[in-house]
């Protein structure tokens, strides 16, 4: 028809197909869901720890200019006859009777100490985080001789950094410690992915952490 409008035909929206466009900011938000929970329930673990390294980071690093006088105790005393009979009589269940002696009225926990044999003579050391301890008994005479040092809470704290003398269940803190840092860092990392087209400075500040410890360690530590 001439000078008629052109009729408007209507035109349904396609369906996106399985795997198109649609899938993208699905599967976006169900990864930044993840990195996120994932993340923070790394650092709820690993935040003492991390407190704790850093802290001791600083006073290893300065060892040398922080004072530290170990306090020392020493006792000398005899054991009673019935103590020195279990000794002498080598036997667990004996020996376990013994220990509790040694712990009660010496503070030496002598079921953990270290026991050497010779001539006679028992030698117990005890090294712990912080300080040490050591003991020798004469099982003819029953003379008891014990030192004990104690070099103060920054040398406990930095003997936990090392994992110095601290036992099995501090070992197995820092391996779960350490697993929870490496979740917490690569998670990050992947935030990091997700904010960077938002974040110009994002990249640049990721490659100065990597490279500038690496240039220090090239350039400035004597091999």
């Amino acid at each position: 028809m001439n000078g008629s409008q052109p009729l408007l035909t209507e035109r349904t929206p396609s369906t996106p197909r399985a795997g198109g466009p649609a899938r993208g900011p699905f599967f976006r938000a169900l990864l930044w869901r993840q990195m996120r929970i994932w993340h923070w329930v790394s650092s709820a673990l690993c935040l003492a720890g991390m407190l704790l390294f850093a802290f001791t980071g600083i006073t290893l690093n300065h060892a040398g200019q922080i004072p530290s006088k170990p306090r020392v105790e020493v006792v000398d005393t005899v054991l009673p006859a019935a103590v020195l009979q279990q000794l002498r009589s080598g036997k667990p269940e004996e020996l376990r009777r013994a220990a509790a002696w040694f712990r009660q009225r010496l503070g030496f926990a002598w079921d953990r100490a270290q026991i050497e044999r010779h001539d006679g003579e028992w030698m117990a050391s005890l090294p712990r985080p912080g300080g040490d301890a050591w003991l020798t008994v004469d099982l003819g005479t029953g003379l008891v001789h014990m030192e004990k040092s104690d070099r103060g809470w920054i040398a406990y704290l930095n003997d936990l950094h090392k994992g110095r003398h601290t036992g099995r269940a501090w070992s197995l803190f820092l391996d779960i410690f350490s697993v929870s840092c490496f979740i917490f860092c690569l998670t990050g990392l992947g935030l990091l992915f997700l904010h960077a087209p938002r974040r110009p400075a994002t990249w640049p500040a990721v490659a100065a952490g990597l490279l500038i410890p690496a240039l220090l360690a090239a350039w400035f530590i004597h091999r």
